[in-house]
């Protein structure tokens, strides 16, 4: 007997990744072997149209690359708040002090989230908490911070998870990928990764909705700086179900909730938004 649907999620989400553009080289960034690192999302007045023209109400979650290196960025936050769209971020939080503020006010009236990405590589983690705090002062909207593990982190995230409780953030982890798949953690390694929350707080390092009725596709999609648009995060990687373009009007979104063909799953949003339910831990195919 497969599961029941969740119920219809009344407010959808658009994951944007809107440029592939970024300041940063982490080591083990997942998109770092892109042909083209310099790419960003040109013609803004019709991607926002068409953003602001999808049915119902949703949210529109800006990544990159680094969003706030994008040219046009502020453009696009005004386009689609005067839409009624909420606007949430994901950034590395190297955007000044005034872009943030600008960002926080630009949303006020319907305040979204924005998921900070602190990279130890590149910036200390009191300048980056210090930073978040100063934010979170400023924004009406959830404020919450990740943390790649890597083999090098993962023994420093404990200290780090209770320095940003400290200050009244949220830290968590998220597991290291390479080739697009989670990395071959020891035994030892998975069971600390689960003590601090696992991928994002779900709990598992390796989720898996196999088989789960899902509203990813209808209720939730990912859209790339093309404007091309697939049902969700492991669909784009293997370039299965694709929904259509989002700018030329090929765009269809799903009629419901239809199972998760995926054994591993690397969406964050339909678990945290209640778009799925369930879910198991897939054991790495090297372990």
């Amino acid at each position: 007997m497969s599961a029941a649907a969740p119920p219809y999620p009344l407010e959808g989400v658009v994951s944007w990744n809107m440029n592939t553009t970024c300041n940063y080289r982490c080591s083990y960034c997942t998109q770092r072997f892109l042909d083209d690192r310099k790419r960003w999302a040109k013609d803004v007045p019709a991607f926002v149209t068409a953003l602001n023209a999808l049915p119902g109400d949703w949210e529109v979650k800006l990544s990159g690359g680094e969003p706030f290196v994008h040219p046009r960025f502020e453009e696009v936050i005004d386009g689609l708040i005067g839409g009624g769209r909420r606007v949430s971020v994901v950034t590395n939080l190297s955007a000044s002090d005034e872009a943030l503020a600008r960002f926080a006010e630009a949303t006020a009236s319907r305040p979204g989230l924005l998921s900070a990405s602190l990279h130890l590589e590149f910036v200390s983690p009191d300048s980056f908490f210090q930073k978040l705090r100063r934010f979170a002062d400023l924004h009406r909207g959830k404020v919450v911070a990740t943390c790649v593990a890597t083999r090098a982190s993962l023994p420093r995230l404990p200290q780090l998870i209770e320095e940003a409780a400290a200050l009244g953030l949220t830290l968590r982890a998220q597991p290291e990928k390479q080739d697009r798949d989670v990395i071959p953690y020891s035994d030892e390694e998975r069971a600390a990764l689960r003590a601090l929350g696992g991928h994002n707080g779900l709990g598992l390092v390796e989720p898996s909705f196999l088989g789960s009725p899902c509203w990813a596709g209808a209720r939730y999609l990912i859209v790339d700086d093309r404007g091309e648009a697939y049902r969700c995060y492991p669909a784009r990687r293997r370039r299965q179900e694709r929904l259509g373009n989002l700018l030329d009007g090929s765009l269809r979104l799903l009629a419901g909730a239809n199972p998760c063909g995926y054994e591993y799953c690397n969406c964050t949003v339909p678990p945290q938004r209640g778009m799925v339910r369930g879910g198991g831990e897939r054991s790495h195919p090297g372990a």
